[in-house]
């Protein structure tokens, strides 16, 4: 899939920009809080349907405005032109649109345009909570298996139920806690299946692309590690119901689902240096650039990379510039606060590409290069 064109309306700081996109490397360069990373957020929304950063989406429309637009037009592998619309007025909801028909679902458009996006936040998947690591898989299976939004929103809705009769002060009705009960179970073993599956074809290909990063000098692991591996689930759920009760929540169950992140044998979390870390986020990141591209889905995902050179000393950088420069990669958008990196990866390599300026919000064309002409 490829970006052609993007126009931006009242988006956090861009007020107006509409951008001309190169097919292979687009270089956005500026300082830190000049709208680089939120063009990024801006091509992320219309893959996502939300915000990569903010979890209210009223919360993107810039500020004494009234209402933002994002308007996208791309070109997939077969030539086929796909337009998609994102519009949101205040106090309204969001309407989607592709080639200006309106989604009933915005769940039916989760894999149609595929993306991963790199950025600094993404250390919380060694240094935060559990969920963080959950959402490193559910951000990828979602993209190529519409099935696994709705068993995971099934999932999370007899959770919820299942919690709030946990929390009564009277005592449960036990037959409505085992219905709720059996609908965690049927849908966490899907959803556990379906993590599984993903988890034993992705750990190899982290583990080769942290080798080319670290050039072979360290050895990393990663382990799925779920209370599916103790036994059916229902029978792990029910097991401790009397627990659940006296601490008024689910113990047990796929939302507690977590990736054990090794380094030599031991945590990540513990052990990591920055760039050791900032290095596995990177890999673990590119992997799920890799796995998306080998679904069935037969389309190349647009990979953005947000400002990830620093704390990498330059041998990392290097590798790194290696690994995306590859033909096994597409459209890919690339900030930076100088030129020096994206000089290193345009000066090394011959394709197209273009450098933007951003400032304030206004993003104006620096430089091309079409190696087709």
């Amino acid at each position: 899939m490829t970006l052609q064109r993007i126009s931006i309306m009242n988006y956090k700081n861009i007020l107006a920009a509409t951008v001309d996109l190169s097919p292979k490397m687009n270089c956005l360069i500026g300082s830190n809080g000049m709208g680089k990373t939120n063009f990024l957020d801006a091509i992320y929304f219309l893959s996502f349907c939300r915000s990569a950063f903010n979890v209210i989406d009223s919360q993107t429309i810039t500020h004494d405005r009234d209402f933002f637009v994002i308007e996208g037009f791309y070109t997939n592998e077969r030539g086929e032109e796909e337009q998609v619309y994102c519009g949101m007025k205040r106090g309204q909801k969001k309407h989607f649109k592709r080639n200006k028909k309106e989604y009933k679902r915005l769940s039916e458009h989760i894999g149609l345009l595929p993306l991963i996006l790199v950025s600094p936040s993404d250390t919380l998947i060694i240094d935060g909570g559990s969920e963080e690591r959950r959402r490193l898989m559910d951000v990828v299976i979602a993209q190529y298996d519409n099935t696994y939004i709705y068993a995971l929103n099934n999932y999370n809705k007899a959770l919820q139920q299942r919690n709030a009769l946990l929390k009564m002060e009277e005592e449960p009705d036990p037959e409505l806690l085992d219905i709720w009960e059996r609908q965690m179970a049927t849908e966490g073993e899907r959803i556990y299946a379906l993590r599984h599956q993903f988890i034993e074809e992705f750990i190899p290909v982290f583990q080769q692309i942290y080798q080319t990063i670290c050039d072979q000098r360290e050895v990393v692991s990663v382990e799925y590690i779920s209370h599916c591996q103790r036994g059916p689930l229902l029978e792990v759920i029910q097991r401790d119901r009397m627990k659940d009760r006296a601490v008024g929540y689910s113990l047990h169950g796929i939302h507690r689902d977590d990736l054990d992140l090794r380094i030599g044998g031991y945590p990540m979390k513990r052990e990591g240096s920055q760039g050791q870390s900032k290095s596995f986020a990177i890999a673990l990141k590119l992997a799920q650039f890799d796995f998306l591209r080998r679904t069935n889905s037969r389309t190349t995902p647009l990979l953005l990379l947000d400002d990830i050179f620093d704390k990498l000393d330059a041998h990392r950088v290097e590798q790194i510039v290696k690994v995306v420069s590859g033909d096994d990669f597409g459209q890919i958008f690339i900030t930076d606060t100088n030129r020096d990196h994206l000089n290193q990866i345009l000066h090394h390599y011959s394709f197209d590409y273009k450098i933007f300026s951003v400032e304030n919000g206004d993003i104006t064309l620096k430089e091309s290069n079409d190696v087709q002409t």
